[in-house]
């Protein structure tokens, strides 16, 4: 038999299990990726199964690369024979190979596309991402459009969605296009319709794994069911790992009922519980258990550990943002003298990207290096650049950083200028001597609509120029907000969602931008996050918590705990508390959770949560060491 010397009775059991159906319920840092790479290996060595026929599935690429890599010293070069792939993927491939023929749309495209329709349809007063969101939505769950409309026959405002919807598909079809949830509906609709293709599929793969099973839409369910309806009795296998606990995919469609219902789906099938975390001290999982105990539907599990006494869980509180970063600061810098940790073994955790704003700034000020895990400085942000190169133009329009800053700008928002117009407003300033926009004011423009654009940018920011010194660059942004109605286009969308991650940067920069009296000195702020320190690897990592599943830090610090940030105000409370536990549960030595007293100059309220940690739903800790 294969040797699984290395795992413990309950990854032994799920990784030895060969043929049927099973789910394995894996708490965090309990080895479940070493379980399904030693599962996988276990089907070829042990039980001579042609690697041909196992197929695994997971959510990301990385992931998909990350397994591949563990499996390659366990079975070599049989490693490359068993098919890796994420869910999309394998439906790409799947629809490829029987015959189809299409490009795939996404991104601006996609929204490009869908405005046009609108446009078309003559739909307004509905934003262009909310319509997007909507049908995506749909097609999670598959419903098409006949049923869409069906569903949603009273509702004014859906049957005008279903106009774009029915549009949107017609004019996909007829440029052979498909997105991104179009792979998995035409997968399903394939699989369904077609016997022989659902016959082949499942003749070729006998046997089937599915990672991060909670992140799971009912369309890719429906998929997995399709491909997995042969299982029990011939002797193939189907075989799903994830944790309930662990399901922040909402937002995407991911639903936890498809991890909660799997026995019910599939009667009969084996469930094992990995419960002992080999990451995170007692007292970490400690306040993990007590926190989860509070949601309502659940697989129920213990955390357990035989991992040694840690240092108790440190909750800091500060006056203001400013004041928490500050404190956060401190205990880093006392971490990193004691000798300890490094710098790198820190990760600063938070709800939603605009909070790194206050904590980027505190570690600049105080020299401590730090990098923002697949994001940019906040001052580098597309959104807030835009805004303070507007500012670098209206302060000093007369100098080269004007020059550089009006070259970024002056199209955003679009206002049709192409390069032949930059290259004559290039021209016409460096002929008369002139910076950019003294030469924009006074060039003669032959195109009537670049003129009147033109027209328009020059009557804006001209009194802005004049009044500089009478205004605050708080009070400027709002006027450039306004004015450029920047709000709706950095959103696309006509009407911005309050809790847009963007409308929530550019809010950070106002707030910023409030503790500076003129426009100069801000700017000068802005520009002293040195790269060194602001995009050093060895840094402390500042992401937020859903960049951060799937990893683990000696040092975690959990911050904003406040009501409507963690619990957002507006996501499910239980999804919400799953989020909590992901950033809580990536902690392996110590842990902080910290808060302020107020936040965006308004009063906060402490994060319920904070309390549910202390304390079990029973009054009791419920913990097993």
């Amino acid at each position: 038999m294969f040797q699984t010397m290395k795992l413990n009775i309950q990854q032994k059991s799920a990784a030895e299990f060969a043929r049927g159906v099973a789910i394995v319920v894996a708490v965090p840092g309990a080895g479940k990726t070493l379980t399904m790479t030693h599962r996988i290996a276990n089907l070829v060595k042990t039980h001579s199964i042609d690697p041909e026929s196992i197929l695994g599935l997971t959510f990301t690429r990385n992931a998909a690369h990350a397994m591949r890599d563990k499996l390659k010293p366990v079975l070599e070069d049989v490693a490359q024979r068993v098919t890796l792939s994420t869910i999309h993927s394998f439906c790409h491939s799947l629809l490829r190979n029987e015959g189809r023929v299409f490009e795939v749309v996404s991104g601006r495209e996609q929204v490009k596309l869908i405005k046009q329709i609108m446009k078309q349809l003559k739909v307004k007063n509905l934003p262009s991402g909310m319509i997007l969101q909507e049908l995506n939505l749909a097609k999670n769950n598959l419903i098409l459009p006949p049923e869409f409309k069906e569903l949603y026959a009273t509702d004014k405002t859906m049957q005008k969605i279903v106009l774009v919807y029915e549009a949107y598909e017609q004019e996909k079809k007829r440029r052979m296009l498909l997105d991104f949830n179009d792979l998995l509906t035409e997968s399903y609709l394939l699989l369904k319709n077609k016997k022989q293709v659902r016959e082949r599929c499942q003749e070729a793969w006998q046997h089937i794994l599915v990672d991060e099973f909670q992140d799971t839409n009912p369309a890719q369910m429906e998929i997995l069911k399709l491909l997995t309806e042969h299982v029990n009795g011939n002797g193939s296998s189907f075989w799903v790992c994830g944790d309930d606990w662990q399901s922040i995919y909402g937002f995407t469609g991911a639903t936890v009922g498809n991890i909660l219902n799997f026995q019910k789906m599939y009667p009969g099938s084996k469930q094992f519980i990995l419960d002992t975390n080999y990451r995170s001290t007692p007292q970490i999982l400690s306040y993990c258990q007590n926190l989860i105990d509070h949601n309502t539907k659940k697989i129920h599990k213990v955390l357990s550990t035989s991992n040694a006494e840690g240092e108790d869980v440190t909750i800091l509180t500060g006056s203001d943002e400013e004041d928490e970063a500050l404190q956060i600061t401190q205990e880093v810098q006392q971490l990193i003298e004691s000798g300890s940790y490094r710098h790198k073994d820190i990760a600063v955790l938070y709800r939603n990207n605009a909070q790194s704003r206050v904590i980027e700034e505190v570690f600049s000020q105080n020299q401590l290096p730090y990098h923002i895990e697949n994001g940019t400085n906040f001052y580098q942000r597309p959104e807030i650049s835009v805004l303070l190169d507007y500012l670098r133009v209206i302060n000093d329009p007369k100098s080269e950083e004007a020059d550089d800053a009006l070259r970024n700008v002056i199209n955003i928002p679009n206002r049709y200028i192409g390069r032949k117009f930059m290259a004559e407003l290039e021209q016409h300033a460096e002929h008369n001597s002139k910076h950019l926009y003294e030469a924009l004011c006074s060039m003669q423009i032959d195109v009537p609509y670049v003129r009147k654009n033109v027209k328009e940018l020059i009557k804006f920011l001209n009194p802005l120029m004049k009044d500089t010194a009478d205004r605050s660059p708080s009070e400027l942004i709002e006027i450039l907000r306004e004015g450029l109605e920047y709000d709706s286009f950095i959103a696309e969308d006509d009407i911005p969602a309050p809790d847009d991650s963007k409308i929530a940067n550019i809010n950070q920069l106002q707030l910023a931008a409030s503790r500076y009296k003129d426009v100069r000195s801000f700017l000068n702020h802005t520009e002293t996050f040195r790269e060194e320190i602001a995009c050093n690897k060895n840094g402390v990592k500042l992401m937020t918590i859903h960049k951060a599943k799937g990893l683990e830090f000696p040092v975690v610090f959990l911050i904003g705990m406040i009501d409507g940030i963690l619990p957002n105000k507006q996501g499910d409370i239980d999804e919400e508390r799953r989020i909590a536990f992901v950033g809580l549960s990536r902690a392996m030595k110590l842990l902080y959770l910290t808060y302020s007293h107020t936040s965006l100059s308004r009063q906060a309220k402490r994060s319920p949560f904070i309390e549910e940690m202390l304390k079990t739903a029973e009054g009791e800790p419920q913990f097993n060491l």
